[in-house]
Formats: C-alpha cells, structure tokens, sequence
C-alpha cells in the first residue's frame, strides 16, 4: 500500500497536479485508521492509501475537494475523543453510527508550483522570466523565432505563437510582452485561455486601437476588460527589470487576494471532478457515499438509499422517516 501511494505522490508531482495528503495523526482505538496512515487524494476524487473505511472515508473525500478549492489546510476529527475540548480550526463529525473510537485526521492541499506563461522575446520578457525565476515560479516561455540559449531559465519552450504543448489552468497567469511583434495574435490567445491573471504590455494608444479593433471583430468588453493593460502595478518603472516586478507584484497581489482564482480561492479546472463522481448524501450521517460503491443500499418508498457503513443503515432502519427528512435537506 506505501508503494503505491508513493508511487502516486512521485506521479502526481511529476505531472504538476494538485493535490491532497491526508494523514491520520491521532487516534482512539477501536478506529481502522491508525497514526501514520497517509492517502493521497486527487483532483478526480481519487483515493490512494488509506486513512479510515466506511464514513472516515466519505468524510475525507469531501473535505479533500474543499481544501483544493480554498487552498486552505484542515484538521478533520471523526467520532468522540475522551476530551470534550473544542478547538479552533478543528472540524468536527461526531458520528451517530459511531459508538467508539476516534480519527484525527489532517487534511491538506498541495498545489502546483506557481505557473507563468511568457509570449514575446523582449527584455522586458527577460527580465520577468528571471525575476518570476527567483520567486520559484515554474516558467513556460511562447516566443516565435527567439534563440533558446537566451532564455536558460525557462521550463518549457516552443517557438510557435501557440499555447497547443503548455498546460495552461485556472493556476496560471498569462503575459505578452511582444511590444509589437504578433500582438494582435498574442492578445487573441490570451483570451482563449482560462487562468486567473492575464496581463499585456503595451502603450495606451496601443492598447485602445488594438481593443477597438477587437471589439469589431466579435469580441466583448467584459473579455478585454479582463486583460491587465497597462501591465502591472503602477510603480513609475522605466528599465526593463522595473517594469517586470511591477508586472509580478501584480500578479502576486491577484494570486493572493479573494478576488483571484491562483492558490487563496484555487478553483480546480473543469477535468476535476468529484461532482463528476454520482455521491448519494447518507441520511443518517450527512456524508458523501460513492453510488458506484456503496456499504448498503436499501428501497424505501421506492427510492434507493445509500449507506457508507453498517451503524449508518441499523440506525435509519430505527427512525426511517426521521433520516429521510433530515436527508432531503441534506441533498439541495
């Protein structure tokens, strides 16, 4: 089982994706999960390892895919510990099925490395790519006809005005510094990408005419809008290494506040899909059961209900219409 979730995590890493480890870092017996115990959760609501069966698991399903979308760690703990203590920051699920045993469990999201897309070979495309460089960002460089020697820095390299071999996410941000070489081309194919930060370099004048003729070639306000231009955060830069910091501190500042969608308020890319997955919420515990793998499922009134254990079912067959009406809700 440890190579397999080793072998996951060297995967998942090598592939830049996003991410959650959940390991189990306390425990009362007779818990299945014990201290040490690792899994690793990805973006399509996978589980590798083991942390805890039945409820343990539903549970740590469903808080692994909020703490992608947050970005925010958390420390999860299942059932009832001998202290009656309330923490902050803790997470609570005092089972009802649960009559003994307890599962502390710490949550927490491991998001790619801050990605950067540079269109343009220009010294100010220089300069970014070695500044964002030393802020540890990992670099994909579009730049048609540039020598690649010049550019040592970069991770990923294609002389083609095209992003076709970059992966490009909601994690991404995205800069022309073509300065008028392809900049109606570079600006086009900002606009076709989903990712929180797009930025192109560019005069006023230039930045009016180019989104003049934009507008009448079919495109909206609201898109253009969406595009920093002038680029970066007004600082009164003049040399190329100053205009490229403020061109990061800006897209720092966006990665880092509400409104952005970097690693604060990360939002997965539409191939993430727990909902993608056919989750039945038990009624008796309120905990996201697989439909493809359930513990239990019984008919009543003429609809299947889904249990992740076997505490989950004996109480709702006890008090069926007192669950199913604590279910409907549960279900919106």
């Amino acid at each position: 089982m440890f190579e397999e979730y080793y072998n996951k995590l060297e995967s998942l890493r090598k592939q830049n994706e996003y991410f959650v480890e959940a390991t189990v870092v306390r425990r009362e017996i007779p818990s299945s999960g014990k201290s040490g115990d690792k899994a690793i959760i990805d973006k399509h609501g996978e589980m590798t390892g083991w942390v805890g069966g039945g409820c343990v698991k539903g549970i740590i399903l469903k808080e692994a895919e909020a703490a992608m979308k947050t970005g925010t760690s958390r420390l999860v703990r299942v059932g009832k510990f001998s202290s009656d203590n309330k923490e902050e920051c803790v997470i609570e699920y005092e089972m009802e099925c649960m009559s003994e045993g307890a599962v502390e469990i710490f949550v927490n999201p491991v998001l790619p490395t801050p990605h950067l897309v540079v269109i343009g070979k220009t010294l100010i495309a220089k300069a970014l790519i070695k500044i964002a460089k030393a802020a540890g960002y990992r670099i994909s460089l579009v730049a048609p006809g540039a020598d690649m020697k010049a550019f040592e820095e970069v991770d990923q390299f294609t002389t083609q005005l095209s992003l076709k071999e970059i992966k490009v996410s909601p994690a991404s941000a995205i800069v022309a510094c073509t300065q008028g070489e392809n900049d109606k081309m570079a600006v086009e194919l900002i606009l076709s990408q989903a990712c929180f930060y797009k930025g192109f370099v560019a005069s006023r004048k230039k930045i009016s005419g180019l989104f003049n003729e934009l507008l009448q070639q079919g495109f909206h306000r609201e898109q253009l809008d969406a595009i920093h231009s002038p680029c970066g955060l007004n600082i009164y830069a003049k040399k190329p290494e100053e205009v490229a910091i403020s061109i990061l501190a800006e897209i720092i500042e966006q990665q880092n506040s509400n409104q952005g969608t970097g690693f604060t308020n990360f939002e997965p890319t539409a191939d993430a899909v727990f909902s993608q997955k056919k989750y039945y919420i038990n009624p008796v515990c309120g905990i996201p059961v697989d439909m493809d793998k359930p513990k239990h499922v019984i008919e009543y009134n003429n609809e299947k209900v889904y249990f992740c254990c076997d505490g989950c079912k004996t109480q709702f067959e006890k008090e069926p219409e007192k669950y199913m009406k604590a279910g409907l809700e549960r279900q919106v």
